[in-house]
């Protein structure tokens, strides 16, 4: 009797974080155009670190008797119409849902099953009953063998909802059989911890995901970093929301990883650089990059949108023991935040300069729909946007303003943040932050070169969008 064939899928964006185009442009821009546009997506999805994604890799590792799971990452395939599927899930992220809603349109009208799952299904539940023919709402690493087994037995139903978040500590192997290595930079991911104590309001992790951090069990990290060796010798991503958030486990965790000599990047506060013990364990377990959100340089803009966990006049300090113990940092800004003033811009370059950041994003606010900063922004009629066109908030590279800042007049607002990026993103700025980056020099180098392609683009959506908004204004 043959398997059952189930089809994991990821949709991305369809804006200018998943290519190099610009938004709105139209698909059709000429032969050259669409060979550039092209290569550089390519090249752009690389210089991004692009990596497999780990939810649909968890799902994909369940294994149930008589059924064959298989993953269709969209940023590198075409789907795949020409096989039957038995049922075909798809991950619908908070910043790409007309995508995903529009595919599951065309694969209903062609006699497919639909399940939908991920971020946007778990917090908006209600519009989404209608797109597809089963939901699953919540964190799926456990639900998702009852979803199997009903497939098999024939008796799907309409919704799983999950009650009670998953337990990490139990064992859960992760598994690469579904993947095409080489779409990657790396297909060596892991999550260690969920969950993040903090609570800025332009972040929907602890809505989702809750406050309590909730660990795996470090032998099972160590078994799974020496499985994945064996089928990819490349970088590891280190996928907590902070990898750094308890202190003590990741001590732990990461002295156990020192023996396999690996290198790994992550994600962390800049708390980081208070804690030599810890930083010292980062270092020689093979710590390569830490991306930390620094967010605004005005303690007022951060503690408005309720960040307190990273006071600002220790960030550079911070910073420079983090880089000191051969850590590159990639600063993640936003400017725009509400108590930011047109300083800010001068206090980032200066900041910039003082520290060396290896890599900076300067960022636009995005206000993601489910969070505290969405809600607050629609009831201060402050969105650009009706506040239940979700679809208007996605994701993009920085290319359009969602939202009326409160203290800078969004048409004086935009020229401030363009010329900041022309600024920050040149390409002799490129070389010197190669140059004196700690390690991971091509790496460096060859994301500011492609942020000074991708701002560029940013630079001319957002004027743009500046002259739409004079017009409509009747200047």
């Amino acid at each position: 009797m043959s398997k059952l064939s189930v089809l994991l899928v990821f949709v991305p964006a369809d804006s200018g974080v998943d290519g190099p185009s610009l938004l709105g442009e139209s698909e059709h821009s000429g032969f050259l155009r669409g060979i550039k546009d092209s290569v550089l997506k390519n090249v752009i999805k690389r210089a991004q670190f692009a990596i497999p994604p780990l939810s649909l890799m968890i799902l994909s590792s369940v294994d149930e008797p008589g059924i064959e799971q298989h993953i269709c990452d969209l940023r590198f395939e075409t789907f795949p119409l020409d096989r039957k599927w038995d049922l075909i899930g798809i991950s619908v992220q908070t910043g790409a849902v007309k995508p995903a809603f529009e595919l599951s349109a065309l694969l209903r009208e062609k006699g497919f099953n639909v399940v939908l799952g991920g971020p946007y299904v778990t917090l908006f539940p209600e519009r989404c009953y209608v797109h597809g023919d089963v939901l699953v709402i919540g964190e799926a690493d456990e639900i998702w063998r009852t979803v199997l087994k009903d497939l098999r037995n024939g008796t799907l139903r309409k919704e799983y909802r999950v009650d009670e978040q998953p337990d990490l500590s139990c064992g859960h192997k992760v598994k690469k059989d579904a993947l095409d290595l080489h779409h990657y930079f790396t297909t060596n991911v892991v999550q260690t911890t969920r969950g993040c104590p903090y609570s800025c309001d332009f972040c929907n992790v602890h809505v989702m995901n809750g406050h309590k951090i909730r660990h795996r069990d470090i032998c099972e990290v160590v078994r799974e970093v020496e499985g994945f060796l064996e089928k990819d010798k490349r970088i590891f991503f280190f996928l907590d929301d902070t990898v750094n958030a308890d202190e003590e486990y990741a001590e732990n965790l990461f002295r156990e990883l020192i023996p396999f000599n690996i290198s790994w990047v992550g994600q962390a506060t800049t708390k980081l650089g208070e804690n030599s013990r810890l930083l010292d364990v980062f270092s020689r377990s093979g710590c390569g990059a830490l991306l930390v959100g620094i967010e605004s340089l005005a303690e007022e803009s951060n503690r408005a949108h309720h960040k307190f966990h990273n006071p600002a006049d220790r960030q550079a300090a911070c910073i420079r023991n983090i880089r000191e113990a051969g850590i590159c940092v990639y600063g993640s800004f936003i400017y725009g935040l509400d108590e930011d003033t047109l300083e800010q811009p001068d206090a980032i370059v200066e900041f910039l300069d003082k520290t060396g950041i290896d890599v900076p994003g300067i960022n636009l606010l995005r206000p993601i729909p489910g969070t505290e900063v969405f809600e607050r922004l629609a009831d201060e009629q402050r969105l650009l946007h009706d506040r239940d066109d979700h679809d208007a908030f996605r994701f993009s590279w920085g290319q359009e303003m969602l939202y009326r800042p409160k203290k800078i007049p969004i048409e004086t607002f935009i020229p401030s943040y363009t010329a900041l990026t022309k600024r920050v993103f040149t390409v002799q700025r490129a070389f010197q932050r190669a140059v004196n980056a700690p390690t991971l020099k091509s790496a460096v180098l060859m994301f500011n070169l492609f942020y000074v392609h991708m701002y560029n683009l940013s630079r001319k959506d957002l004027n743009r969008q500046k002259e739409e908004l004079e017009i409509g204004n009747g200047e």
